[in-house]
């Protein structure tokens, strides 16, 4: 298993998958990468030298990947809920940040949905019933 970052990268993907495995490297950053370090996108991780390696690695050191990323995301995000802005009440709230509609849609950040409103005679009849009876004691 080849080791970039701290990060394993699958054997048999090749080398501009594998390297989208790091946090903070997508799909457009990839090929910026490889062109730098000289290195074949095409060619399978398991099949890249030590030395391509190396070179992925010297290049990937001028980017801000993985941990330090990832820190770097949530400071920012709890600076904007400490000073109280739109944008960090929403972060705060779990609710999208960039103005997308909620009430359609927003299921990934909005949860499950919940029926409130009509219920059934029987469990009706059966809330009733508990409210009556601790009414009476």
């Amino acid at each position: 298993m080849t080791r970039i970052a701290g990060t394993d990268i699958p054997e048999n993907k090749p080398a501009w998958i594998g390297l989208t495995y790091l946090y903070g490297i997508g799909r457009s950053n990839v090929i910026s990468v490889l062109s730098a370090a000289g290195v074949d996108g095409k060619k399978r991780v398991k099949d890249l030298s030590s030395e391509e390696v190396g070179k992925l690695s010297a290049v990937l050191a001028k980017y801000k990947i993985g941990g330090d990323l990832a820190k770097e995301i949530g400071e920012s995000i709890k600076r904007l809920k400490e000073i109280g802005c739109y944008r960090g009440i929403r972060h705060a709230k779990n609710l999208p940040v960039r103005g997308q509609r909620t009430k359609s849609n927003a299921r990934t950040k909005r949860g499950k949905r919940v029926t409130i409103g009509a219920m059934k005679k029987e469990i009706l009849a059966k809330t009733e019933k508990g409210k009556t009876d601790t009414k009476a004691k």
